[in-house]
């Protein structure tokens, strides 16, 4: 038996420079924030966790010191309970897998019933760039070997978005499968913006369609269930969401209306890695797709591929990358090893138990802070 001892939690911030100009914030990003969770055993064994800022958890803590590290059902339900009353704890989540791998010597994707280390990866751009410059951003994903491209919506006319979409396809022809993020599932605090309605999605969709897209994500309000089923009912092309969905429930109301084609919640905002196995499993059960949104840092990114491989991803598996903005070294400066593709799009998991990943000791130091939020 292995018994859970104690939980620290602390808080990182990389300096960006230049900064980040996220294209669903109108704040350029000065610092990327990480917040990091440890698990400890009395056998020597630390789990670690990444994902929301944490704040307050100290004050729950005490419902896992002393129990069983393995009893990773009744974690889950404990961490369920704790969402309702305060924030996502769902890193806490990762981390316990990550402690159970340790403690039983085995990669979480092969705990989860994976039979392959193996998952595709889509390039998931994140600046509005102008068309000469997504036309070269996607060319350089092709030449990386990336399979698929994810273009933001989100400029200030639609026009102009569609003009990205019609120009990168007309550059790369069949080459390069392409998403859409339409960013209408939710709202940054600041925004009012109602979110579109479902005519309105629907000439989009139509727009999309013709130009091949591969799916059309978050087209309509994450809740709105009538207006994603009437909207499946209209159009020819997938429809993605659910990165931010947080019940149980409401995944099933989303399976059960018939709403999504393609299901993205993230291990690590959403029900973790132990809610998502099955949601996982029953959407695949109905011939949907499972592929987790995984736009975070590299701990969050590989808690989300083990989560793919371990449940029989989707053909493609989110991984953002964006560069001179965005790159792999600034998205995983918590690791010591960036996780990045081969030459033909696959990430090859490894088979070190848990995550199989290492802290960055030294860059935790150095950019420890008290703030888990961006600036």
């Amino acid at each position: 038996m292995s018994t859970i001892t104690r939980v620290e939690i602390s808080h990182h911030q990389l300096p960006l420079d230049p900064a980040f100009p996220a294209s669903w914030d109108t704040q350029p990003r000065t610092r990327f924030p990480a917040t990091i969770v440890r698990v400890f055993d009395d056998q020597g064994h630390v789990g670690i966790g990444s994902g929301d800022s944490m704040y307050g958890f100290a004050d729950y803590e005490r419902y896992f010191i002393g129990h069983e590290a393995l009893d990773l059902d009744r974690h889950a339900a404990v961490l369920s309970n704790i969402e309702f009353h305060a924030g996502r704890p769902w890193p806490m989540d990762v981390a316990l897998w990550d402690l159970a791998g340790k403690i039983r010597d085995e990669p979480i994707w092969r705990m989860l019933g994976g039979t392959s280390n193996r998952v595709r990866a889509y390039a998931s751009s994140g600046v509005h760039r102008t068309v000469p410059e997504m036309v070269e951003l996607a060319r350089r994903t092709l030449t990386l070997g990336f399979p698929a491209l994810k273009i933001r919506f989100g400029r200030p006319t639609i026009e102009a978005d569609l003009a990205v979409v019609s120009a990168v396809r007309d550059a790369m022809g069949n080459a390069l499968e392409l998403m859409v993020d339409c960013n209408q599932g939710w709202r940054m605090p600041w925004d009012t913006q109602p979110a579109w309605t479902v005519d309105h999605a629907t000439e989009v969709a139509a727009r999309l369609s013709a130009e091949r897209v591969f799916w059309m994500e978050e087209p309509l309000h994450r809740g709105d269930y009538e207006g994603m089923t009437e909207l499946r009912r209209r159009v020819d092309i997938r429809v993605a969401g659910g990165e931010l969905t947080r019940e149980p429930y409401e995944f099933r109301e989303l399976l059960e209306r018939d709403c999504l084609d393609v299901f993205q919640p993230d291990c690590v905002c959403t029900m973790g890695i132990s809610g998502l196995r099955h949601l996982a499993h029953a959407v695949n059960a109905v011939g949907k797709v499972f592929t987790p949104h995984t736009w975070g840092n590299g701990l969050g990114v590989m808690a989300n591929l083990q989560l793919a491989a371990g449940t029989g991803g989707g053909a493609f598996v989110e991984f953002p990358f964006d560069p001179p903005e965005w790159t792999t070294a600034r998205r995983d400066y918590i690791l010591r090893r960036s996780i990045e593709v081969d030459g033909d799009g696959w990430i090859t998991l490894p088979d070190m138990p848990g995550l199989g990943i290492e802290l960055d000791e030294d860059v935790l130091a150095r950019t420890r802070t008290g703030q888990a939020t961006f600036a």
